[in-house]
């Protein structure tokens, strides 16, 4: 199984469990700026809310995903204060045509001394036994 973990963060807590998610897989995290040009069965999607919504890189980084190249996402993220970003993650893949796996793992993450020092080693440790489970 062919595996991609691709994040966005502005305040480093999704790198930090991209980081973990792919230690997890045995692949490299790399920043959306890093386009999947590779075919692969799953692609990791580390994102967070920003001002209500998801950040307009991560969602033109969905909209130029090939379809034919990603067989599913599987989402995960921190936030503050909102919940998971999997509702706007997946209206986006649906009008590009890629499935978004149920599945998904979201943690409190720290924002301006707000759930300070998250995600914490359990978040870590949570998010790598959930992209395990993912990638079989």
């Amino acid at each position: 199984m062919k595996i991609a973990v691709r994040y966005y963060t502005k305040t480093g807590n999704t790198k930090r469990l991209a980081e973990a998610v792919a230690e997890a897989v045995g692949v490299q995290a790399l920043t959306i700026e890093t386009p999947v040009t590779e075919q692969v069965d799953i692609l990791f999607l580390g994102n967070s809310y920003y001002a209500f919504t998801i950040d307009p890189e991560v969602r033109a980084f969905v909209q130029s995903l090939d379809k034919d190249k990603v067989g599913r996402i599987v989402n995960f993220g921190s936030a503050a204060m909102l919940n998971s970003t999997y509702k706007k993650i997946k209206a986006v893949a649906d009008k590009v045509g890629i499935p978004v796996d149920v599945r998904e793992f979201h943690c409190k993450g720290e924002f301006k001394g707000i759930h300070k020092g998250r995600p914490n080693e359990e978040d870590l440790a949570a998010v790598k036994e959930f992209a395990s489970a993912i990638a079989g």
